[in-house]
C-alpha cells in the first residue's frame, strides 16, 4: 500500500530519511518536512508492507528552472528511499509513479530528478525507469 504522508507522519520519514540523508539529525528532518509538508507544492508518498513503513519517495513542483525541461511547473523526484531488504522489489518503482501520477494531476507534461554524480546506484535506477540523463555539473562554493 501507497498513501500520501500527513503532518503526523513526519518522525516516521525522518527515521527512514535519516538512512539516506545521514549528514542531518532526526529532528531537523522531522521539522523540514513538517515545514515542506505545509506546502501545496510538495508531497511524501509512503510505501507500506502490511502496516510496516519501508520506503517513501518526496515530490514536488518545481516553478524555476529544471535543467533539460522546457516547461513550468516540472514535476521533481526529491528523494527516494526503499529499506535495504525490502529493494528490488518494484517498491521504488511503485513510489515514482504515485509521485509521477501527482504531478501529471497538477498540470506537468515533464518530470525530473537529480542525483550526486557519484551515485551510480542512482542512477542506474533512475535510467531503468525511463529517465535521460540531461547534464553533468559540478558545484562550486567558496567563502567569503
Amino acid at each position: 500500500m501507497i498513501r500520501l504522508a500527513t503532518m503526523h507522519d513526519c518522525k516516521l520519514l525522518a527515521n527512514m530519511a535519516i538512512k539516506m540523508w545521514n549528514d542531518h539529525t532526526i529532528e531537523s528532518l522531522t521539522n523540514e518536512f513538517f515545514e515542506t509538508l505545509q506546502d501545496e507544492n510538495n508531497v511524501f508518498f509512503i510505501k507500506f508492507e502490511n502496516d510496516t513503513a519501508i520506503g517513501f519517495a518526496q515530490c514536488s513542483l518545481r516553478h524555476d528552472y529544471v535543467e533539460g525541461t522546457c516547461t513550468c511547473p516540472v514535476g521533481y523526484l526529491e528523494g527516494i528511499f526503499v529499506e535495504e531488504h525490502f529493494r528490488h522489489n518494484g517498491y521504488a518503482k511503485e513510489l515514482l509513479l504515485a509521485c509521477q501520477n501527482w504531478a501529471k494531476s497538477k498540470g506537468c507534461t515533464e518530470f525530473a530528478s537529480d542525483c550526486e554524480i557519484t551515485n551510480t546506484d542512482s542512477l542506474a535506477f533512475h535510467l531503468s525507469l525511463g529517465f535521460e540523463e540531461a547534464n553533468r555539473i559540478i558545484c562550486f562554493t567558496k567563502k567569503l
